[in-house]
């Protein structure tokens, strides 16, 4: 899916790098398949404001994804490709042989009017969900559960893809896309395929009003703060502020935040890349 450019005839249009949304089909969602999304805009129940720089946007309604995909021995022909503003993935609406209608993650290369099935019995193919213990080794798969039943977790954003690699007795061993290497159970369930929209990293809003469309206010730097306010803000002149940190004292742009004791550290055969 490409990205699409506009001729600089506005400022804002400059540097605006878009998706074409050629994989569309459709605009108008499924009604039995939306629920209402209240926004919070970063207030508490009090009303007092506990996360910053959150507020305004476009109105969004919740599209119900199906992320189990345990309609085991039935056919499923898709309908649509639609966008979702909750997500970076597209979703496709898939329409099940007793009439029943779900959405889904949509894999890239999948088309309208395509089957898909689910379950130990379905056929490794694209937008097909299966236990880890039926799908073959090497092959690209998103959507990926961490316990069985569970529904998928892990490897949901646009263009993300993990590679089941090997398996181990009771385990698959998975590499992700951050590179880490990790266990998994073979009885937990993944679609095989790589989710869609890839090129969605190579969008460029182009202004500042696209923020505002999504939710985000302006956010203003901690060296530009008072010393009561931020740990990197007062000095004199335009003084640097020290070493990154945040508003709490966190350090940031290195400092590992994962604890030694987490339960799953164990599942880990492999850390994440770092970047250097």
């Amino acid at each position: 899916m490409p990205v699409k450019k506009y001729k600089p005839v506005t400022p804002g249009q400059r540097t605006k790098l878009i998706p074409s949304f050629e994989e569309i089909t459709t605009a108008t969602p499924e009604k039995s398949l939306i629920r209402p999304m209240k926004r919070s805009g970063g207030r508490n129940s009090q009303g007092r404001m506990t996360i910053r720089y959150v507020g305004g946007g476009h109105k969004r309604r919740y599209r119900l994804i199906d992320f189990k995909r345990n309609k085991d021995h039935m056919d499923a022909r898709v309908k649509t490709i639609e966008y979702d503003p909750n997500r970076s993935a597209y979703i496709a609406l898939v329409v099940y042989a007793d009439g029943e209608k779900r959405y889904i993650l949509a894999p890239e290369k999948l088309k309208v009017g395509d089957v898909l099935q689910s379950g130990p019995e379905a056929p490794p193919e694209i937008g097909n969900a299966l236990p880890l213990s039926k799908i073959p080794l090497g092959t690209d798969i998103h959507n990926i559960e961490l316990k069985p039943g569970q529904g998928g977790k892990i490897v949901r954003s646009a263009g993300a893809s993990a590679t089941l690699t090997n398996r181990d007795g009771k385990y698959a061993i998975v590499k992700l896309p951050s590179g880490e290497t990790r266990m998994i159970l073979v009885t937990c369930r993944a679609t095989v395929g790589q989710i869609s929209n890839k090129d969605y990293g190579l969008t460029h809003s182009g202004k500042a009003g696209r923020s505002r469309w999504l939710g985000r206010r302006p956010r203003t730097r901690g060296v530009a703060m008072n010393p009561v306010d931020h740990p990197m803000g007062g000095g004199e002149g335009r003084a640097s502020g020290g070493h990154p940190r945040s508003r709490t004292g966190l350090i940031a742009k290195g400092f590992k935040t994962r604890s030694k004791k987490k339960h799953s550290n164990k599942y880990i055969i492999e850390k994440r890349k770092t970047k250097k």
